[in-house]
């Protein structure tokens, strides 16, 4: 399945406006050039070289993974081409013998990014990207469902969510955050996450003000706040049943890389000996 799989009916931005172009006026996150300052090697340089084959030592299938808030897929590909140990400019999925098939579902709220990611994508075989509004039930449900049942599947093997949790948190509230860790966690063995630290929604925040923009509808009530990356790891793994594998480090923008497995999972415990916590 590539992107001519069926599109996804979903919430795109407010009707008439145009994609904004000040960082501050982009209230989901969806930024028209993000990977300019947060360029992909910020994450791929934390994240070790063969983690699939570590992770899923005995998977004989293709494996699928999803990309929760591709923006305009730069950051999707290049994890594409680092998990596969392609070298930049290849367009080939061949990979190793000892490397697995991949398959990525990529999806963002945005339209206009997600048709920007389909345009340029190397690799339309194996990565789809779908507009989405992943906090919609009624779209994101039957969607997933019908892209993961063309490979026999309940369930994706990995989960990308970069930068993502803190606008869910902005617009949808404490309930909000939680129901999409929980929804998140119950569609994947593994889970790579990287929350925004409390600054950042902060910073957000006093962006919308300068631009005489209302504030978020909910910054100013969120109970869950301060060390974000630890509250989030609280979540998952109280209310979500997974358990934290690992941290890979921090990116040079003070974010961290945090590996979650499901306690559901059938896989073995894998052990990533230089950055087990």
């Amino acid at each position: 399945p590539g992107n001519a799989q069926p599109q996804s009916k979903m919430a795109a931005l407010p009707s008439g406006e145009d994609p904004p172009l000040e960082p501050g006026a982009a209230p989901y996150g969806n930024f028209p050039n993000y990977s300019r300052f947060h360029p992909p090697e910020g994450r791929l340089r934390l994240l070790p070289g063969g983690l699939l084959r570590r992770l899923f030592p005995s998977a004989a299938r293709p494996l699928l993974g999803f990309d929760v808030g591709c923006n305009s897929g730069e950051l999707s590909v290049a994890l594409y081409r680092h998990l596969l140990g392609l070298q930049e400019g290849s367009v080939s999925p061949e990979q190793p013998a000892d490397e697995k098939d991949l398959h990525l579902l990529c999806c963002d709220i945005d339209p206009v990014l997600i048709e920007r990611a389909q345009q340029s994508s190397p690799f339309p075989n194996s990565i789809s990207f779908a507009n989405l509004d992943i906090m919609d039930s009624s779209s994101r449900e039957p969607f997933l469902s019908s892209y993961l049942s063309r490979f026999g599947r309940s369930a994706f093997d990995i989960s990308f969510c970069m930068s993502v949790t803190m606008w869910i948190h902005l617009n949808h509230g404490d309930r909000g955050l939680v129901e999409f860790l929980t929804f998140l966690s119950s569609l994947c063995t593994y889970l790579l996450i990287e929350p925004q630290p409390w600054k950042c929604y902060r910073a957000a925040a006093r962006r919308l003000r300068k631009l005489g923009r209302n504030d978020f509808d909910h910054f100013q009530s969120l109970a869950i706040n301060g060390d974000m990356a630890e509250r989030i790891t609280q979540i998952l793994t109280r209310d979500c049943t997974m358990e934290l594998v690992c941290c890979f480090g921090r990116t040079s923008w003070d974010r961290s890389l945090l590996l979650f497995k499901s306690n559901g999972s059938n896989h073995e415990d894998r052990v990533l000996p230089e950055q087990q916590q």
